[in-house]
């Protein structure tokens, strides 16, 4: 019996002290985020005035990222109504799925721009981008009030699976896509082919590293939970928003232009220093 109230106390303090940890990095995530994300948002919409169609996905994408950190000081200030925690638990699911959304607009807007230029330059309107941000904003909360309501909590767990995994392949043939019509593509300068690659690269990294463990523990936990490895998913997840801002450095001309010709000055001196280091040994 001794042996058995032992581990019961260990247990719980890992559960404490997983869930004092989960509390300091959600507000840490909120506490950089929130000021972060508002200048984003307010300098990618200068872009739109200005009549480029490429930031709407991403301001779309920042404030669905926006409302997530705004749902995560409310889950943990603890309301004390189960109908604020059911309202705030189904929005930032709801959000969550409209960021994956738009992480998926993205990467198809620019496997366009390389892929399919004409055709992109001739569709490519704010009225097409507008009507696309207003159906990914719907198609969430559609299927919480019109689908969910009358499912059971497994047939729900797997469509949240089947939405969540499908963009993964996608993401994959858009950067392969884009990656093989860049060899015949001319109309796009070099420096946007760069961005565009490492955009479509860096969205496929945000998936595969912060959204991908998240998946497979969905469907993990079904059969074997596990208390650590949720709260290891649940933050992977949360650290998508900051992920997120990452974009916003890569769809900035002006910022990646810096960022690359710094990269490349890097990899000049590197060589330069192994050239003079394999002419001295020469001489040696």
């Amino acid at each position: 019996m001794a042996n058995i109230s032992d581990n019961t106390t260990l247990l719980n303090e890992d559960y404490d002290n997983l869930f004092f940890i989960r509390h300091v990095v959600t507000y840490i995530i909120v506490g950089i985020g929130l000021p972060l994300l508002l200048m984003a948002i307010y300098a990618l919409y200068s872009l739109v005035k200005n009549g480029q169609v490429a930031p709407i996905y991403i301001i779309n994408l920042l404030i669905s990222d926006f409302i997530q950190l705004c749902c995560m000081i409310v889950q943990e200030s603890k309301p004390e109504e189960e109908m604020t925690k059911n309202i705030v638990v189904r929005t930032y699911r709801c959000a969550g799925l409209t960021s994956v959304g738009f992480m998926v607009c993205i990467s198809l807007e620019r496997y366009l721009v390389i892929a399919h230029p004409l055709w992109y330059r001739f569709r490519r309107t704010i009225r097409i981008s507008v009507v696309v941000c207003v159906v990914v904003w719907i198609i969430p909360p559609f299927c919480y009030v019109a689908v969910f309501p009358w499912v059971t909590m497994v047939v729900k767990r797997i469509i949240f699976t089947i939405l969540l995994i499908i963009p993964f392949p996608l993401f994959i043939f858009f950067l392969i896509g884009t990656l093989r019509a860049l060899s015949t593509s001319v109309s796009v300068p070099s420096d946007e082919k760069q961005r565009i690659v490492a955009i479509l690269v860096l969205v496929l990294l945000i998936y595969t590293l912060l959204f991908l463990p998240s998946i497979i523990w969905l469907i993990v936990k079904t059969y074997i939970y596990n208390y650590t490895l949720d709260v290891l998913s649940l933050m992977s997840v949360r650290l998508s928003p900051l992920a997120d801002l990452l974009l916003y450095v890569f769809i900035k001309k002006e910022t990646f232009g810096k960022i690359w010709t710094s990269v490349c000055c890097c990899r000049k001196e590197n060589n330069d220093t192994n050239n003079i280091n394999t002419i001295s040994l020469d001489h040696i």
